[in-house]
């Protein structure tokens, strides 16, 4: 991080403190913008590991900052500037999430998106342990509408349970079917050995699930998972950074080989953008720790920047 951060003092952009030096939002019922960016240090811990992803959106912001002196230049992903005319994203900075109170802080959770949803924004998550979408997608029910959920992730998320606990990290996409807005479940990218048994994959797939494995990414591409997106579905995006490879992303507890480039993933969002509306998007599981030289919080502020400016050219 620190040859970003003396990129971004070289051209004038020291002390940034928001992402991408984007204007802060204090109070999101008011919010003056299409984007809001909510971090959040954990949710929901399992004893065994607490807020194990802790300090990862300072982490991301950190990498983010150099852009700040840069916002209007041409960003190449995207082919003009993120904000091709005003910025129109806000920076509402982390919530005070607190390992000992989980449900305070899926009630944090909830309260400030859905604040977001009902100024007709798009809320951003970062994070932060993957129990953090639960109440991020439950405050899509208040929608009158329905929603497909497209989950990036080396991992299925179909655990009942894990010592006790219902809702935590490994029971993500599980939880998320029991919600009654949410009508179709997306999963790609999963590989190797996690925490799945086979009981929850059959559990997954007799409820709907449809999974696009990262082998066959590997193999053929990202676009039978965009051909399984309803064509002007509302789509809320969950990106578990260990979706990506390690040699890319080395930021996760659990580094997996064989996971998405991260072309894929912005090939992926950027035509589910072209045919359905993006409603909301999480970047979760960074790791600060696991980190190597900065790069892994480099790869996430591009892979964000890029999603907002893709977010905000839709519609």
């Amino acid at each position: 991080m620190a040859g970003n951060s003396a990129l971004g003092r070289m051209f004038g952009a020291d002390g940034v403190e928001t992402f991408m030096g984007i204007p802060r939002c204090r109070d999101l019922s008011r919010l003056p913008a299409k984007i809001a960016l909510i971090g959040a240090d954990g949710c929901t811990p399992y004893p065994s590991v607490g807020f194990y992803c802790a300090g990862g959106p300072a982490a991301v912001r950190a990498a983010g900052a150099a852009y700040a002196a840069n916002l209007a230049h041409v960003n190449f992903d995207l082919g003009g500037p993120v904000f091709p005319g005003a910025v129109d994203a806000v920076d509402a900075g982390d919530l005070p999430q607190d390992e000992q109170d989980p449900a305070g802080n899926r009630a944090r959770i909830f309260g400030a998106v859905s604040q977001v949803l009902d100024r007709g924004g798009v809320p951003f998550l970062i994070g932060g342990d993957d129990s953090l979408p639960i109440p991020m997608l439950e405050a899509f029910g208040a929608r009158a509408r329905t929603y497909t959920i497209l989950q990036i992730d080396a991992h299925i998320d179909w655990r009942d349970e894990v010592g006790g606990e219902r809702l935590g990290l490994s029971s993500t996409m599980r939880r998320a079917s029991e919600m009654a807005h949410v009508d179709g479940i997306v999963q790609l990218g999963s590989r190797g050995v996690g925490s799945a048994r086979e009981a929850d994959l059959r559990d997954a797939l007799d409820w709907g699930v449809a999974f696009v494995p990262a082998g066959e990414v590997a193999r053929d591409g990202v676009w039978r998972a965009v051909d399984l997106i309803p064509e002007g579905a509302e789509v809320i995006i969950c990106l578990d950074v260990d979706g990506l490879d390690p040699s890319v992303m080395p930021a996760v507890i659990g580094r997996t080989a064989g996971g998405l480039t991260y072309w894929q993933v912005l090939e992926l969002v950027g035509a589910v953008a072209e045919k359905a509306r993006i409603a909301g998007f999480d970047m979760v599981e960074f790791m600060p720790e696991r980190d190597i030289d900065g790069m892994g919080a480099m790869v996430a502020a591009q892979m964000l920047a890029a999603a907002m400016g893709i977010v905000v050219r839709q519609g």
